[in-house]
């Protein structure tokens, strides 16, 4: 990629930032919508949780494969593509007859997102090599996800309110094709020096992994062990041969040698147990704050504000603070807000009082603001930048595996607790072991992120990168042989 002026640096990063508020936001307007969509399509909780993991566990499955697509062919390629696909995805998803259906298209709109996140986050690391920078431009896009959070609630629930659930996915349709027309003018053509093979056995293995192990959580409550079972054991049969498989061979769909780094595998972890909350989190509260306390969309989403507003104001202090002292004190101060939010609705019920609702609220977004900086910063800042598109696609998806398996096991901790009881009077009864899962998440980012943090931690980190570049340059010289 040619060396860029400032100016246009900045504004590939706000092209980038725009398909982040595109994939987002459309995760946090969507929870305001679940219960519209439950009344209206008729949806058990369990379709609900389809709804929004059949988008992650797409999108999760397939991150890894575009990213390394995009370091063969070239990002602002496979960028593109995404951004018509899951604009595309997004209009069909406003038209779906039933709930069936709108599962479908959502993972439609997957398949295009697979092609986003990963990639910008490459186009980034490409752009803003000075690792300062980098840490700052990572900062504006974690801030993003905030954003997204704040006028998600507000206007899904407004849009909910007024026009429908379908709307909620209108708003995708002039971002998506104003991000197109400038990712075409503006953003360059690059891609690795060195493409990497397809590997479609690995591919498999992830999808067979995935979809498996999210089925089996998600259908337990509903259907006897004899009918999950087989799922769980195909689960753990898929993640033991991927490993086989994938240690063997040569260029393989992820890279094993990453995890020899321990802040790689320490993101890797964080990023699925952060994200994993954060699904969990929106999940229950959406449905207390419409169906138990009976507000509206919009007054869902006010409520939610305590949360989405430290999340938008913290996540670029957190980049800053990545930048100029390293990862360790935002993942502290991330695993122990967290922690502390879970604690208040485990032992507290802070749900049922308003004051510590909102204190929870505001301990899970300043967590939110301050984790995500430090997981991509640390997924890609020590990889050779040859390996930025596989490294990136490996970070985002633990995240969006996170979020899956939080909706999955969240939402199937509720469906197994309220039962056939009135749904009000044991909602918040029904949901306190998950809220300890929550907790469980938080005190894992607290742990894993003070663990992997430390001069050791980066002394791994440079060995992993030296030993992959030296199998590069070995490699190559081999090919020129």
């Amino acid at each position: 990629m040619p060396e860029l002026s400032p100016r246009r640096r900045l504004l590939v990063l706000a092209i980038c930032c725009m398909s982040l508020l595109l994939v987002s936001l459309d995760n946090t307007v969507l929870n305001v919508a679940l219960p519209s969509l439950q009344k209206e399509l008729h949806a058990s909780t369990s379709g609900l949780q389809w709804t929004i993991d059949a988008y992650t566990l797409v999108l999760a499955s397939l991150l890894m494969l575009a990213g390394s697509t995009a370091d063969r062919i070239g990002r602002r390629r496979v960028f593109t593509a995404g951004l018509v696909v899951f604009t595309l995805g997004s209009l069909l998803c406003s038209l779906a007859p039933n709930l069936d259906a709108l599962v479908a298209f959502r993972m439609v709109q997957a398949v295009g997102g697979s092609m986003l996140n990963p990639v910008a986050m490459s186009i980034i690391t490409n752009t803003f090599t000075d690792p300062r920078e980098r840490a700052r431009a990572i900062g504006a896009w974690g801030a993003v996800v905030g954003l997204s959070m704040a006028a998600g609630p507000l206007v899904g629930g407004l849009l909910v309110d007024s026009v429908g659930w379908r709307s909620i996915f209108w708003i995708n349709l002039p971002v998506g094709l104003a991000a197109l027309v400038l990712t075409l003018r503006f953003v360059p053509e690059s891609r690795a020096p060195k493409a990497r093979r397809a590997d479609p056995v690995g591919q498999l293995l992830v999808i067979t992994l995935f979809g498996s192990l999210t089925y089996a959580i998600i259908e337990a409550p509903h259907a006897p062990l004899s009918a999950t079972a087989p799922f769980g054991a195909l689960a753990l049969g898929s993640l033991i041969a991927l490993l086989r498989y994938e240690s063997r061979r040569r260029e393989p769909l992820i890279d094993l040698r990453f995890f020899r780094s321990a802040p790689f595998s320490g993101a890797t972890v964080i990023a699925v147990s952060a994200f994993a909350s954060l699904g969990g989190f929106l999940f229950l509260s959406t449905l207390y704050l419409q169906n138990v306390r009976g507000l509206s969309a919009l007054e869902a989403g006010l409520w939610m504000l305590p949360m989405a507003l430290p999340t938008f104001l913290c996540a670029p202090l957190s980049g800053r603070l990545v930048g100029n002292r390293g990862p360790r004190l935002p993942l502290l101060i991330a695993g122990g807000a967290m922690t502390a939010a879970g604690l208040l609705f485990a032992l507290f019920e802070a749900e049922t009082s308003n004051a510590t609702l909102v204190a929870g609220y505001v301990l899970f977004g300043v967590s939110f603001g301050f984790v995500n900086a430090p997981i991509t910063n640390t997924a890609v800042s020590g990889m050779p930048r040859a390996q930025a598109g596989v490294a990136s696609a490996v970070a985002s998806t633990s995240r969006q595996l996170g979020q899956a398996l939080g909706v999955a096991v969240i939402g199937a901790v509720l469906a197994a607790g309220v039962g056939s009881s009135s749904y009000a009077e044991r909602f918040v009864q029904a949901s306190r072991p998950g809220w300890w899962i929550l907790t469980a998440c938080g005190l894992a980012v607290l742990v894993v992120g003070a663990a992997t943090s430390g001069r050791w931690a980066r002394a791994t980190a440079r060995r992993t990168a030296e030993r992959l570049e030296e199998a590069e340059i070995r490699e190559a010289a081999g090919a020129d042989a």
